[in-house]
């Protein structure tokens, strides 16, 4: 459990002191080095070789390696004698070092052993060799010091335990836990991935404003600001889809943008108010269309990226992206949780009672629609582990998509639902001006967000028909990489400042 911020700070202020002493020690280093004329802190080095292509580079069953020149952070000394090893660790792994005092000298060995310690970065020439222990080693001919770290880093085996700390000294955590190097390796991977996926079905990546005079797209409340030069209020948007949705008009009939969205709400182990959306739309297909587009951006992540279709979570239980995807209505699933084949005819205080006893938190003045989108959200959709695509939600709930033929009061609309949360809604988009105008009033008269004039005049000179889709990468990343909070793949989460009152 997360530590409060009370704590926390209790808590950094007791390791700074724990390692004040070596803080004094290494900054007598660092004075006596620069008495010496030695630059503890130089401009550069040049590698040939990363760690992983310096251990790839040794010939197999050659008695010696080629020369490489390496760099990394020094995380390991083993010093004994007249020689010693190390290990540096770079972007791409860690390497062995060994430090021969017959080989880089007297003086650069009495250097090694007394000026370096954990966390320096260090530039090292040498040629590999292989250990009596079959590992490809750097044999060090010189070296150089190219940063000298101040302070030491966390303890080797078990790095940083209290999750604030990890979330606000990320640094540090990248350093001493592996796993999340792997995480967020895995997230940039993703994202190339995804992004080739769609430039190969001839999508275009676009850009749109984040600063917006109107925010529209989603029901949400959006970070307020003010912009000087205009003198007037803006805001940070909430959603992509309304500029998009523009360049459809603008006769662009297959675009995405992977941007920032702003939602000032809560924080939860599944929502930050700073997040990575997806968005894409594409002209001529539906609904249906996105089916097939986010099945096939999966299944090339999962093929390309993680070599798997099946993803084991942080409780150990395994979803299979490779398997049959269930297709399913959302009155339907509602009618199953609640035991009602009536639900849908209820009035609302007969929903309200039903909540009330269920133990389902929902505000009574809610309108009838949301009461049952509760039920859904709360009962329903965290039980949906395996792939799903729950469609034709009630139209009340999505203002932006086209009313399904068979079922006036549902939309053509699909929320892919995989580990217990939505990972991508998708619709047959409204490009009826008179209707949409109508569905837009009907959400402003609920407080929710003003109307987009200016949106509504763009579909006044035509858009075709189209299919949209939104992915919550952050999401998505959750699911892909098994872990079981949104700040564990988020570099940066947003936390309360250290010096809040709490």
């Amino acid at each position: 459990m997360a530590k409060s911020g009370t704590h926390l700070r209790a808590l950094m202020k007791d390791q700074e002191m724990d390692t004040s002493d070596q803080f004094a020690v290494r900054k007598a280093k660092l004075a006596d080095l620069r008495a010496e004329g030695i630059d503890p802190f130089r401009n550069n080095w040049e590698p040939t070789h990363t760690s992983s292509e310096a251990v790839a580079a040794y010939p197999e069953g050659a008695e010696e390696g080629p020369e490489v020149s390496c760099a990394g952070r020094l995380i390991a000394i083993r010093k004994m004698g007249k020689a010693s090893f190390a290990r540096i660790r770079d972007r791409a792994g860690t390497l062995q070092l060994y430090f021969k005092r017959d080989l880089v000298g007297e003086g650069a060995y009495d250097f090694f052993k007394k000026r370096l310690d954990l966390g320096d970065f260090l530039g090292i020439r040498g040629t590999l060799f292989v250990t009596k222990t079959g590992e490809v080693t750097l044999r060090v001919a010189d070296f150089s010091l190219l940063t000298k770290a101040l302070r030491p880093l966390p303890e080797k085996w078990h790095g940083l335990q209290d999750d604030d700390a990890r979330y606000r000294q990320r640094y540090l955590d990248l350093i001493s836990n592996e796993e999340s190097r792997r995480v967020f390796e895995l997230r940039t991977a993703i994202i190339r991935r995804i992004r080739r996926y769609l430039e190969e079905e001839d999508f275009m990546e676009v850009e749109t404003p984040i600063l917006q005079s109107e925010v529209g797209g989603a029901a949400a409340r959006p970070f307020k600001t003010f912009f000087n030069a205009l003198d007037c209020p803006f805001q940070l948007r909430i959603a992509l889809e309304l500029s998009l949705k523009r360049l459809l008009v603008g006769g662009f009939d297959r675009v995405f943008e992977l941007g920032r969205n702003f939602r000032n709400e809560g924080l939860s182990r599944r929502h930050n108010p700073e997040f990575t959306m997806l968005e894409v739309y594409q002209a001529y297909t539906d609904y249906r269309g996105m089916m097939r587009l986010i099945r096939g951006m999966l299944q090339a992540i999962c093929d390309d990226v993680l070599k798997s279709g099946k993803i084991e979570r942080y409780d150990g239980q395994t979803i299979d992206l490779g398997g049959e995807w269930r297709e399913v209505r959302y009155k339907d699933l509602v009618i199953k949780e609640t035991g009602d084949p009536d639900w849908f005819g209820r009035s609302k205080a007969e929903k309200l009672a039903y909540c009330e006893k269920e133990g389902i938190e929902v505000d009574p003045q809610r309108e009838d629609f949301e009461i049952t989108n509760a039920v859904f959200e709360k009962r329903v959709e965290p039980t949906l582990l395996q792939p799903t695509f729950v469609t034709h939600l009630p139209k009340e709930l999505i203002p932006l998509a086209k009313v399904a033929k068979e079922d006036p009061d549902c939309v053509e609309v699909f929320e892919l639902c995989i580990n217990g949360q939505e990972i991508a809604p998708a619709y047959s988009e409204q490009n009826d001006p008179l209707v949409q105008r109508e569905q837009l009033e009907l959400q402003a008269g609920e407080e929710i967000q003003k109307i987009d004039e200016d949106f509504l005049l763009a579909l006044e000179h035509g858009m075709p028909p189209a299919g949209g889709m939104g992915v919550g990468i952050d999401r998505l990343v959750i699911l892909l990489t098994g872990v079981a909070s949104i700040r564990d793949v988020i570099l940066f989460p947003s936390l309360r400042p250290l010096g809040a009152q709490e």
